[in-house]
């Protein structure tokens, strides 16, 4: 009877040993995707970010470059990262409008992270101001809506699919600049996009 108990336990132990492993295996994996994902989008924010200076369009960036940096061999167009800056440990790469014409401030470009029951996601988002409300206890509060471009699982989520979004979504915010006509993005990131959160500020 006791080497019954015994044999049973030991397959317990096994099949523990063996979901441990699967785990361990799992977010391992789930980790390197996502170290790869952020060194390469935050290097590309950064490039967006340099392309849009040039036409005297400033943006806050979300790592901040003195953060991910280690120095730059020239300004802004070369740099080293820093070795030992933990790409895993980003949940947020954002480029933000602080251009004050046109309600621009806080029109911004995001790659967010969140947990689900499945798994960590990530999500891309184009956020902008709609308008304000009043509030009679707190005031004048900004409407801002958020569209989402892109959400997956990290595990399955693909850095071309988010370049290609990029390369189609960019150009319409650059060209919005150049014109000083902000509908040209509100409008494209409306018209191709399915709406997502809607909250005050």
């Amino acid at each position: 009877m006791a080497a019954t108990k015994d044999n049973w336990f030991e397959k317990l132990e096994s099949e523990l040993e063996k979901k441990k492993e699967e785990v361990i295996k799992d977010i391992s994996t789930e980790s390197e995707k996502k170290i790869e994902l952020n060194r390469n989008l935050i290097e590309d924010f950064w490039r967006i970010w340099i392309q849009f200076n040039k036409i005297n369009v400033h943006f806050k960036m979300i790592p901040s470059h003195d953060k991910w940096v280690s120095h730059f061999v020239e300004y802004p167009d070369k740099w080293v990262v820093k070795k030992d800056f933990d790409f895993a440990r980003v949940w947020e790469i954002s480029l933000i409008d602080i251009t004050r014409d046109s309600s621009r401030v806080g029109d911004s470009l995001k790659i967010l992270y969140y947990n689900t029951e499945d798994g960590e996601k990530l999500q891309m988002i184009f956020e902008f101001s709609e308008g304000e409300k009043y509030d009679k206890y707190s005031g004048w509060k900004r409407i801002y809506s958020q569209y989402i471009l892109y959400d997956e699982f990290v595990k399955k989520a693909s850095l071309d699919k988010i370049r290609e979004i990029l390369l189609k979504i960019i150009p319409v915010w650059y060209e919005s600049h150049l014109k000083g006509d902000r509908n040209i993005i509100t409008e494209y990131v409306k018209k191709n996009f399915v709406k997502g959160k809607t909250f005050t500020d």
